[in-house]
């Protein structure tokens, strides 16, 4: 099963856009999300504050600031082949 993880913070409309487009993905395919947020370590944040939301799948960027889900969708058909 893919892992798709979502880098963001709270408060960011950006951010609640994202897992809006990867709830709507969880309609038609299965993956495990892990949410993590950036404003409580700063490393992270130095890596992905300002280009929030970034989501990765299975460790590979795939998106930041916007979700594609028919890209997402693609991609996790790539995974389960």
């Amino acid at each position: 099963m893919a892992r798709v993880t979502l880098y963001g913070k709270p408060g960011c409309h950006l951010c609640d856009e994202a897992r809006a487009a990867l709830e709507e993905v969880r309609q038609v395919r299965t993956f495990d999300v892990e949410e993590v947020d950036v404003s409580v370590d700063a490393g992270l944040h130095r890596l992905y504050g300002e280009r929030i939301p970034v989501v990765m799948v299975d460790g590979e960027e795939l998106f930041e600031h916007f979700v594609n889900p028919v890209v997402l969708v693609e991609r996790l058909d790539r995974v389960d082949a």
